[in-house]
């Protein structure tokens, strides 16, 4: 076991303090502690890129099955089917096969027009006011209804699923997820719409989960259970809404600490796809996630025993200065382009990065359009109050 009895250096997700700016800490972790044992908590944590990227491919090693989250793994509670974040091979592969087919690059590169619609929606009304939030305005508005239009749900229901979603990852602060203690949540939200479109078939992801016939793990040709449905659903509503948010305010914050960089994308609209892919490495929507261990495994000299929790901190490896050279934590949307881990990678790497990253761009595209310059209001700005995502709950600015 790793001793830090004697050291300073700790990393605890709980930590409110900590949390609010942890890149030093992750630093000193990746330099110092390279495997860190934290005793409170009782888990493992690996800070490198290469430590990071190579534990997320190991799918025989850290398995997820359990859970991804420190809080479920320990809890040791059912995970439901459909799930598939938590889940493992071969019925990872399957349920993600299904998945996939609602996640083509035709379907995503035809949604661009509709995002670029709901995003000057969202931003024309407060064009010349002085004021802009890019959560408010923004980054809790053009998600939600990019992933309703997906869903087929109502336009006047989307903003309470949208806030079911994200009740279920927000803490109190410093506190574990109520996930945890109250099981995992089952999508019952979601099963009139469900219901309604198996009335009323319609060119959307719930009509063709209600449709798709596939081979399960055992040989069975069969459709979706209506439990596995409610949880695809439910996975989907949450994971579409959660990443682009977090990336839209930390743009508007990260563009308005670097104004020179941000002036070259008013220039050069080109180099947007270039900044979100930096906006993503620098400021990790997720900044860590969690495997249970399924064997003994050495690290750094150390042994690992089966049945630990390992964290891998994406946040901590997407700043690593021995593959982000010289100073992964210098923002440069000039950076050569090289891999992040904000979308995860092998098994689990995220199904919705292509739509995340076109949100993305669209977003950028628009905000600065509209709004070359700002200023953020740091005294209105508040970190979102969760131990799974780094981002913002309101991130108010000045414009011009």
């Amino acid at each position: 076991m790793t001793t830090t009895a004697a050291s300073d250096v700790h990393y605890d997700p709980y930590d409110v303090e900590l949390n609010n700016d942890p890149y030093p800490m992750f630093k000193r972790l990746r330099d110092e502690m390279p495997l860190y044992y934290n005793e409170a908590h009782d888990f493992y944590a690996v800070s490198r890129f290469d430590d990071v990227n190579a534990g997320l491919i190991d799918k025989d090693t850290f398995i997820s099955g359990r859970g991804a989250i420190l809080e479920l793994i320990k809890a040791n509670i059912e995970i439901p089917s459909g799930a598939l974040i938590f889940e493992d091979p071969p019925v990872h592969d399957i349920h993600r096969g299904l998945l996939s087919r609602m996640f083509t690059p035709r379907k995503i590169i035809g949604l661009e027009a509709k995002i670029r619609e709901f995003c000057a929606q969202s931003l024309d009304p407060v064009v010349g006011t002085g004021r802009f939030d890019f959560i408010a305005d923004l980054g809790a508005q053009m998600p939600m209804r990019t992933i309703g239009l997906l869903l087929g749900i109502p336009e006047e229901d989307q903003e309470a699923i949208r806030d079911f979603a994200n009740e279920q990852m927000r803490t109190e602060e410093g506190q574990p997820m109520k996930a945890a203690s109250d099981g995992m949540v089952s999508g019952d939200i979601f099963a009139a719409y469900i219901e309604w479109r198996r009335e009323h078939p319609s060119d959307d992801i719930m009509t063709e989960l209600l449709n798709v016939e596939f081979e399960d793990e055992h040989g069975n040709y069969r459709h979706l259970t209506r439990e596995e449905l409610l949880i695809y659903v439910n996975v989907v509503a949450g994971a579409g809404n959660e990443t682009t948010t977090r990336l839209i305010g930390w743009a508007g914050k990260v563009l308005a600490e670097h104004p020179d960089q941000r002036k070259q994308l008013v220039e050069n609209p080109k180099l947007i796809p270039q900044a979100i892919e930096e906006l993503l490495r620098f400021e990790a929507p997720a900044p860590h996630v969690c495997r249970y261990v399924n064997r003994d495994v050495e690290l750094h000299g150390q042994t690992v025993p089966e049945g630990n929790v390992m964290m891998f901190l994406i946040g901590a490896a997407n700043r690593d200065h021995r593959m982000y050279a010289p100073d992964g934590d210098v923002f440069d949307i000039h950076r050569k382009t090289r891999q992040h881990l904000s979308f995860s990678v092998g098994t689990h790497f995220c199904l919705g990065s292509a739509l995340a990253r076109l949100e993305g761009r669209v977003a950028l595209e628009e905000i600065l359009k509209r709004f070359p310059e700002w200023e953020v209001d740091m005294s209105g700005a508040k970190l979102s109050p969760t131990s799974t995502v780094r981002g913002w709950e309101s991130m108010p600015a000045f414009t011009a």
